[in-house]
């Protein structure tokens, strides 16, 4: 078997990106409402950014396979964020052992539009169509189009779902106690030690900015991400127009050099670091991080700094000032 060369794989590498960024160019301003769709349906603003991450990598991956581009690209997206979606929700319910009830249609479809309930009350089906509908106002046919079926299937889902009981919502799970490997992160981050982070990662680690880029191992981590988590006001408060760090300047004005602090917040449960920054009017969170440990150390870092939709839903929830950083990665 024949390996790639490495030009050939740099070569490969450079055209995805030229296309991914001619897809943006098109998909992005339909992102904040991808992702309002997704939280309906989620309903946490963890499963959301996720569905919505999915989707942008799977609508991508699928455009490059269709002959034509979709007439509706805001429906069209809402539809792969519905399959992906239905098709989570069925494996969840296969995982746990339980039966998937069939909708109450004959057609050939009908079996996995309806996947699974949720909560016993609304099918996935039942629970897109009525936000599709009622939440952003789409028409009987562009829900059905959004859905893969026809108007009179969306006409009987709309009818099953308005007629249920509105359900409640999910409780928050129990706070537990911090992690000392969490105490021990967010420390090393206030004191802006690269070499105790760096220390608490394991050999094995994963280390993401969501949306933007992953790496993988201490060092890749300590060369290319922790750096900018930890030092990049110093670029936000002077962004070069013509610099490779790929900020937008509109983004960042008023910012200050002031290193980021970080602070230890539970948000469902979950403890999180807030990335709080300094600008001439006070402090505000611009980038927020989840970790997952192994024992005492960290496996995996998820970085939200190019998720304005997530960032804003879960300050929001705190009730804590923010900012947005856009979602592009560069210019």
């Amino acid at each position: 078997m024949t390996t790639p060369s490495t030009d050939s794989l740099s070569e490969l590498s450079g055209a995805l990106k030229g296309s991914w960024h001619r897809f943006l160019d098109v998909y992005e301003p339909l992102r904040p409402e991808l992702y309002r769709y997704c939280r309906y349906l989620t309903r946490s603003p963890w499963d959301a950014e996720d569905l919505a991450q999915d989707t942008m990598a799977r609508a991508f991956a699928t455009l490059g396979r269709m002959v034509e581009g979709p007439p509706n690209p805001r429906a069209w997206l809402f539809r792969v964020a519905s399959n992906l979606w239905i098709d989570q929700m069925r494996r969840s319910r296969e995982r746990l052992g339980v039966d998937v009830e069939p909708a109450a249609s004959q057609e050939p479809r009908a079996t996995r539009e309806a996947a699974g309930t949720l909560l016993v009350r609304l099918s996935p089906q039942e629970r897109a169509a009525v936000v599709l509908k009622d939440v952003f106002e789409l028409s009987l046919e562009e829900v059905a189009e959004a859905l893969g079926t026809t108007p009179g299937t969306v006409k009987s889902a709309l009818h099953r779902g308005r007629n249920k009981l509105v359900e409640p919502e999910p409780e928050m799970p129990a706070a537990q106690a911090v992690p000392a490997a969490l105490d021990a992160f967010c420390e090393a981050f206030n004191a802006h030690d690269i070499d105790r982070l760096t220390a608490l990662l394991l050999d094995t680690m994963t280390i993401e900015v969501v949306g933007a880029t992953t790496e993988y191992g201490p060092e890749s981590a300590r060369a290319r991400i922790l750096p900018g988590m930890l030092f990049g006001s110093r670029v936000m408060a002077n962004p070069d127009p013509q610099g490779p760090c790929g900020f937008d300047p509109s983004f960042f004005r008023g910012v200050r050099p002031t290193l980021p602090r970080a602070e230890l917040r539970i948000h469902r449960g979950e403890a999180l670091l807030l990335s709080w920054y300094e600008h001439e009017d006070g402090e505000a969170v611009r980038a927020i991080t989840r970790l997952e440990l192994d024992g005492d150390r960290v496996a995996h870092i998820r970085n939200y700094f190019y998720t304005p939709d997530f960032i804003a839903d879960v300050c929001r929830e705190l009730g804590v000032p923010f900012r947005s950083n856009g979602y592009r990665w560069w210019r």
